[in-house]
């Protein structure tokens, strides 16, 4: 990437930043909108049910981890996270239960914007020559991107959305055991994201996990998406 010039750059950020913010700005809001109709109105008071991404940009996740990923990837590959939206679960109407359903929202919210990209894609087309190409880049990146962020945050590790469903699903004692990982769950990710892959690669292992635990069930949902979409 170090090699392209400014306009190339700037046509492959367009082509990853617009998905990835649409993808994290929905995720964020999908929870604060089903935790409203579950009983918790923090997020809906703290202006966090919304469309506008300033609202849940995260300096490191939205910004610095996607970039550095982006020149790592030499263009290929983009991924980040918004802030948490804040809920208070001992305010919805039924805590364990709900804690599941409002887990759930933003990635539910990622597969249904994976699976409108694939639907638009149909139509990309019709667009004037030039843009018809940056449109399509930007709804397939958007189909990856959705479908990536929905299975990364499906894993069973608070504070991730997989976690958190675990959690409300997981009988006691095994619920709080897990529970008790949050405070050292972010900390986990950046070892399995950054720290794990390094080391493999200082000693000639392929120590990267999260391509067994992420990258290949992610590509069987895109594959399913693309057939049942007709883009295949």
């Amino acid at each position: 990437m170090m090699d392209m010039n400014p306009y190339e750059i700037a046509f492959i950020v367009s082509i990853w930043a617009l998905p990835i913010v649409l993808a994290v700005t929905l995720h964020e809001a999908a929870h604060g909108w089903v935790a409203s109709k579950l009983g918790d109105n923090t997020a809906l008071m703290m202006g966090r049910v919304t469309f506008n991404p300033l609202k849940h940009i995260d300096l490191f996740g939205t910004i610095l981890m996607p970039a550095g990923l982006l020149l790592l990837s030499g263009g290929q590959f983009m991924f980040g996270f918004a802030k948490p939206v804040p809920v208070n679960f001992m305010n919805l109407h039924h805590p364990r239960r709900d804690m599941v359903l409002v887990a759930a929202a933003g990635p539910g919210a990622n597969i249904l914007i994976a699976v409108s990209a694939a639907i638009l894609l149909h139509m990309a087309h019709m667009a004037p020559d030039g843009v018809d190409q940056w449109i399509a880049l930007n709804l397939l990146n958007a189909l990856k991107v959705n479908v990536i962020l929905a299975i990364f945050n499906l894993l069973p590790l608070p504070p991730l959305d997989g976690g958190r469903i675990a959690v409300g699903l997981l009988p006691h004692p095994f619920s709080s055991m897990l529970a008790r990982l949050e405070h050292a769950g972010f900390a986990i990710l950046l070892f399995l994201l950054f720290i794990l892959p390094w080391i493999g690669g200082k000693i000639g292992l392929d120590l990267n996990v999260l391509t067994w635990l992420v990258v290949i069930p992610a590509q069987f949902v895109i594959d399913v998406i693309v057939t049942l979409t007709g883009l295949r």
